[in-house]
C-alpha cells in the first residue's frame, strides 16, 4: 500500500548523498524500446539451451517421435551465429547475449563468494534480465547494473548486518572495477527503473533457481 511505497522510497532516497546524485544517475539508464517495455517477463528467455544451436540445428520428424541433430561447429562460430540470432530477434538490446550471460556468471561467482544465498542470485538475475530485455544496458552502465541488481537482492532477500553489506560493496567494486558511490547512486537508479517491485512473484524466481542449484 501507499506506506510501503513510502518507506521504500525513502530507503532508496538514503540509497544516494544527495538527491543531485540520483537525478545525475538516472540519465544513465536509456528509456528502451516500447517493444521492450511492454513484453511479459520470461525467465527462461535468456537461458533457453535453443539459443546456442543457431542455424546449426536440425529437427528430425519421424512417425511416432521427433529428434533433434546439432552439427558440430567451432565455438567461435557457434558464439558468433547465436549473438547475431540474438541481435535479429532482439535489435533494442544492446549487449550480446554471451556478454549478458557472462555477467550473469560473474553475478553468480561474486555472491558464492560471499555466500549468499541461490534465492538472493536467483532475484538478482530477475532485475537484471528486466533491465535487459527493456533496452536499458549499454557497453557503459552494464557492471553498474549487474553489481546493484546483486546488492538490492541481497538486502531485500538476507538479512545482512551493517559490515556484511560493506564486505559486499568491497566486493562489488573489486570484481566489476567501478567506484562504490558510483554502485550506491546507480542503486537507486535500479530501483527506479525496476519501479520499486523489488518483492518478486515465485513464478519469476523459481526456474533461476532451479538452474543455480542443479549446476551447484
Amino acid at each position: 500500500g501507499g506506506v510501503g511505497w513510502c518507506l521504500l522510497w525513502e530507503a532508496g532516497l538514503a540509497f544516494c548523498d544527495t538527491l543531485y546524485v540520483v537525478i545525475e544517475c538516472a540519465f544513465l539508464i536509456p528509456s528502451g524500446s516500447e517493444a521492450g517495455e511492454a513484453a511479459e517477463y520470461d525467465p527462461d528467455l535468456l537461458d533457453d539451451p535453443q539459443w546456442p544451436c543457431g542455424k546449426h540445428k536440425r529437427v528430425l520428424i519421424f512417425a511416432s517421435y521427433m529428434t533433434t541433430v546439432i552439427e558440430y561447429v567451432k565455438p567461435s562460430d557457434l558464439k558468433k551465429d547465436m549473438n547475431e540470432t540474438f541481435r535479429e530477434k532482439f535489435p533494442h538490446i544492446k549487449l550480446t547475449l554471451s556478454k549478458i550471460r557472462s555477467l550473469k556468471r560473474e553475478m553468480r561467482n561474486l555472491s558464492e563468494e560471499c555466500s549468499l544465498e541461490p534465492v538472493t542470485v536467483s532475484m538478482a538475475y530477475v532485475y537484471f534480465e528486466k533491465l535487459v530485455l527493456q533496452g536499458k544496458l549499454n557497453k557503459q552502465n552494464r557492471k553498474l547494473c549487474a553489481g546493484a541488481c546483486v546488492l538490492l537482492a541481497a538486502k531485500i532477500s538476507s538479512d545482512l548486518r551493517k559490515h556484511e553489506v560493506k564486505h559486499l560493496i568491497d566486493k562489488l567494486e573489486e570484481r566489476f572495477r567501478f567506484n562504490r558511490r558510483d554502485l550506491i547512486g546507480f542503486e537507486f537508479t535500479v530501483l527506479v527503473a525496476l519501479e520499486l517491485a523489488l518483492y518478486l512473484p515465485e513464478n519469476q524466481v523459481l526456474p533461476h533457481y532451479r538452474r543455480l542449484t542443479q549446476q551447484s
